[in-house]
């Protein structure tokens, strides 16, 4: 499971069946030329794991196209590493047929840097970023050019159980802070929904924190290796380090904390121990599922409050977690200007809308939310919309990975963390930039 990314079934919907996902996962390397002279070109669209949505929209901008062009979708790896490691190497041995991708945002710089995304047309720019949020536009940036199109986004909210906010003396409706709601926990023996496990999900864990802290991890995302400067040795990163160590210490995020992704933490703030969550959204239809499936009381469910991410200081609004996918065009595609018509399809905000209702991913469009379907499905949609446009991104440089696979070794366990770790991890990450560690 990826933390931007989680597969939705809304009720009545059909997923991909495995013949047709093992169909389009099966296209070669040298990409999708025309089977016939004259006719429509078609266009390879890369997607990440869903509910069949990205398939439908295909269909639909091909029909829209009156002919202009076919979309065929080609399925990714289910994890967000798998993702990057196929498109990285398909896009440096100069794959014919990367005409649209779905691009998870901290990889965007990756492959961007070295050219291989092609450069979004000033008309196309244009026609796609007139509405969309703050915080997914960010993320689509690079070197401050607009190198990718935000296609859906996503950003964690504070889930809540109304009963134990209550008992605390919070008033949801104010922001809250991270030492509020780890005082509520300890008082009512409840547990805190983190994920402490060694993954992805903790790089957006301690981002947010020292983002929402006013630090940054990277100060100088642009500069070369060996001329990078982590920005981890601060008061910002000493906050986040006395968070995430004090509710690992203290038992704050239940005896499975160490090993705890999206999933089981919000298996946990289902139990009789929930209290508080940062999670992403798909958590309400997975909980309404559960409750249809017997397996959550109706009471539980009722219980289900929602916020926007607690912040680190009172005075300071907090900088929650952005995921999605955004759309890119590889340079070496044929069929560039196609494609990039293609994808001024694909995101018009009533596909952003659909894509939202039926597979339970957030629009990066703000008309979207204007959807009377999006605000039935999703009541909490003036709070998500809110959260995307204070999310901030995931560090922007081109070795996203090595700094997110060193926070993942050094902030875990979260007992483990103290006000050493961020020095640590800082020393550690230029150390590997300069090539004197090794991962």
């Amino acid at each position: 499971m990826t933390t931007t990314s989680h597969p939705y079934r809304a009720p009545g919907r059909r997923r991909l069946g495995a013949a047709a996902l093992g169909a389009v996962g099966a296209l070669v390397l040298s990409g999708c030329g025309d089977t016939d002279a004259g006719a429509a070109p078609t266009l390879t669209w890369y997607i990440n794991p869903d509910a069949g949505g990205q398939a439908e929209l295909a269909a639909r901008c091909s029909e829209e196209s009156g002919g202009r062009y076919k979309i065929e979708a080609a399925l990714l790896p289910r994890d967000a590493a798998g993702q990057r490691e196929q498109l990285a190497r398909r896009l440096a041995a100069g794959d014919r047929s990367m005409d649209i991708m779905s691009l998870d945002p901290p990889f965007i710089p990756e492959l961007a840097e070295p050219g291989f995304l092609a450069p979004v047309p000033a008309d196309v720019e244009e026609a796609t970023t007139q509405d969309v949020l703050s915080g997914p536009l960010e993320g689509a940036m690079w070197g401050d050019e607009l190198v990718s199109v935000p296609f859906w986004a996503n950003t964690q909210l504070l889930w809540y159980r109304k009963s134990v906010a209550e008992a605390a003396g919070l008033d949801m409706d104010e922001p809250v802070t991270w030492q509020q709601i780890m005082d509520a926990a300890r008082e009512q023996d409840k547990h805190l929904g983190v994920q402490g496990t060694s993954a992805e999900s903790m790089t957006v864990w301690v981002n947010g924190l020292i983002k929402s802290a006013g630090g940054e991890i990277i100060e100088n995302p642009e500069a070369p290796a060996d001329e990078i400067v982590i920005g981890m040795d601060s008061e910002a990163a000493t906050k986040a380090a006395e968070i995430v160590g004090t509710i690992g210490r203290d038992g704050l995020g239940g005896p499975g904390l160490p090993t705890s992704d999206e999933g089981s933490t919000m298996a946990q703030f289902q139990s009789d121990s929930g209290s508080f969550m940062v999670n992403w959204p798909f958590i309400y239809a997975a909980t309404a599922a559960a409750v249809e499936g017997g397996s959550v009381e109706q009471e539980m469910f009722d219980d289900i409050g929602w916020a926007l991410w607690p912040r680190v200081n009172a005075d300071e609004p907090s900088a929650p977690p952005l995921g999605g996918i955004n759309l890119g065009v590889g340079s070496t595609s044929e069929h560039q200007d196609l494609a990039w018509e293609a994808v001024e399809c694909i995101v018009q905000p009533e596909n952003q809308a659909y894509y939202f209702v039926t597979n339970g991913n957030p629009a990066a469009s703000e008309a979207a939310y204007e959807d009377p379907e999006v605000q039935e499905t999703f009541p909490m949609y003036e709070t998500i919309r809110e959260s995307l446009e204070q999310a901030a991104p995931r560090p922007q440089t081109p070795y996203y990975n090595e700094v997110s696979t060193a926070i993942q070794q050094e902030w875990t366990p979260p007992a483990s963390v103290t006000e050493n770790t961020p020095r640590e991890t800082a020393e550690f990450i230029e150390a590997v930039l300069k090539g004197e560690k090794l991962l």
